[in-house]
């Protein structure tokens, strides 16, 4: 019996979901920092670059590889060819680890939303996220039990999501969509307008748009760049062959790669401006240089956007819900995405009902969060993140161009089946990219990971923990990958239908 598939009811719907995957917490706090430190406003100029030369063409491989085949990253693969099934669930599996240590983050910023009113921080912001609210242990090793300020607000995000993945694609993660992405980019706009209007705005703005073009002779500063757009696209990790298998059959894919790719970006430095306007306020208050209050990552949300919002000379409360419930609206449009590809190959693999497979996965990811939710978890979301971003996901890029462009050779075909459906076609240049320029540089970036990992232990931690759970996380899901290969396919895996809704 054929698959019944879900399918977006229209590619303005498939267009919100693929924007709201890509733009997550990422775009917040960490492009603002990449940019700054590389270059400021000539790291536009590698952006862009990279940006067409490896973030559009490796999301567009991916919406022609889930389109043209119908099917989740594994099923797509075996189409592609029978050997390359296990990447397919390769990707899928890294996607799964993400989303165990992402839902916690977004636990975090619920309870921080909450802790905006009355800003229940305090005045050592520092002191507060590390040692009242994580409890963080003084060894990697020293788990520390469950903290429950996290598991409380861990176990309401995880009831949202799951009942969110329970819906078909149409009706859970579309409908978040539309209703999530238009509120945050307003809540976006409002805390820009405010960032940029503050005592002191122009400091940051100006450390962050200053032009150093002397930069661009470096060539770490490219490979962040196509490290940054890389990243933020949600691309390697089965999400945009999940989400295109949805597509109707004559959606237009260079379109919607292109809205896509340029609203993530347009978004990115939107959020770049309100974070350093804010900065620029910080430091001014603070008597330093806008270098010494500059941070990424948790860091920059959890412990000095609150010292900023505490400076603020009126409605501090506003701002910081207003802050930190983009962060859990951004988040959220990302998790069900990345919570979505194991799903979609599990109902693919072994033909089971939806509910099923979202048990099985929501289920197993969210008995392993609580890993993240224990007074040492920070140190272990840090690690595993690191390796999985760096080492799963770029290796994974890296194959899956080995996989179109140089053993099934099939990047011509896909060429093809592009341009046959969209209104812009792709010339050779996509064909160049997929082939030579985005593997080359996803190998140089590799290759400098490695590098620096040699140098010195990833964040001074002990290389008991590098090797069991950095290392050990990507190769469990290379393990896991196989195994899955290896499964007996449940259900059909040739032509496949849509269901009543999506037009059967």
């Amino acid at each position: 019996m054929a698959q019944v598939r879900d399918q977006w009811t229209s590619r303005a719907g498939f267009i919100m979901a693929a924007v709201g995957s890509a733009i997550g917490l990422g775009n917040i706090w960490r492009y603002p920092y990449v940019a700054y430190e590389n270059g400021g406003g000539a790291f536009l100029i590698p952006y862009f670059f990279a940006l067409l030369t490896a973030g559009i063409p490796i999301l567009l491989l991916e919406y022609s590889l889930g389109h043209g085949h119908k099917g989740s990253a594994p099923l797509a693969y075996r189409r592609l060819s029978k050997k390359w099934e296990w990447l397919g669930w390769w990707q899928a599996l890294m996607a799964f680890v993400i989303s165990t240590y992402y839902m916690v983050i977004l636990a975090w910023a619920l309870s921080y939303t909450w802790f905006s009113f009355g800003t229940q921080w305090g005045k050592d912001t520092e002191k507060f996220f590390m040692n009242q609210y994580l409890g963080v242990t003084d060894s990697f090793w020293n788990f520390g039990g469950l903290q429950i300020n996290v598991v409380i607000p861990l176990l309401l995000m995880w009831i949202f999501v799951y009942f969110v993945m329970r819906q078909q694609a149409h009706k859970g993660i579309e409908r978040l969509s539309w209703v999530l992405m238009p509120i945050l980019v307003v809540m976006m706009i409002i805390i820009t307008i405010r960032g940029v209007t503050l005592d002191g705005a122009t400091a940051g703005l100006n450390a962050l748009l200053t032009p150093d073009f002397g930069a661009l002779t470096n060539p770490k500063v490219w490979v962040a760049a196509y490290g940054q757009v890389f990243f933020s696209l949600s691309v390697a990790f089965a999400t945009m062959i999940t989400y295109a298998s949805y597509l109707q059959k004559d959606a237009d894919l260079s379109n919607s790669g292109l809205i896509a790719a340029l609203s993530n970006s347009g978004f990115e430095f939107m959020a770049a401006i309100g974070v350093f306007g804010a900065l620029g306020f910080l430091a001014v208050q603070s008597g330093v240089d806008v270098e010494g209050v500059v941070a990424s990552g948790p860091g920059l949300a959890f412990v000095v956007f609150p010292q900023i919002i505490n400076e603020l000379p009126w409605l501090n409360s506003l701002f910081g819900v207003l802050f930190f419930g983009s962060l859990v609206f951004a988040g959220l449009t990302s998790v069900v995405s990345i919570v979505e590809p194991a799903i979609s190959g599990i109902r693919d693999k072994l033909g089971t009902t939806r509910t099923t497979a979202v048990n099985w996965v929501c289920g197993l990811s969210f008995l392993i969060s609580f890993l993240y939710a224990t007074k040492g978890g920070i140190n272990y979301l840090d690690l595993i993140d690191y390796f999985v971003n760096n080492y799963g996901l770029l290796l994974g890029a890296i194959l899956m161009t080995i996989a179109v462009a140089w053993t099934t050779r099939k990047v011509r075909d896909l060429q093809s089946h592009i341009n046959r459906v969209s209104d812009v076609h792709i010339g050779s240049w996509w064909v160049i990219c997929i082939s030579f320029v985005t593997p080359l540089v996803l190998f140089i970036m590799t290759g400098m990971n490695i590098w620096n990992d040699l140098q010195a232990p990833y964040g001074g931690m002990p290389y008991s923990g590098i090797f069991t759970m950095g290392y050990g996380a990507v190769l469990i899901t290379v393990i896991a990958g196989v195994i899955f290969h290896h499964m007996e396919w449940k259900a059909n895996t040739g032509p496949v239908q849509v269901s009543e809704k999506e037009g059967a």
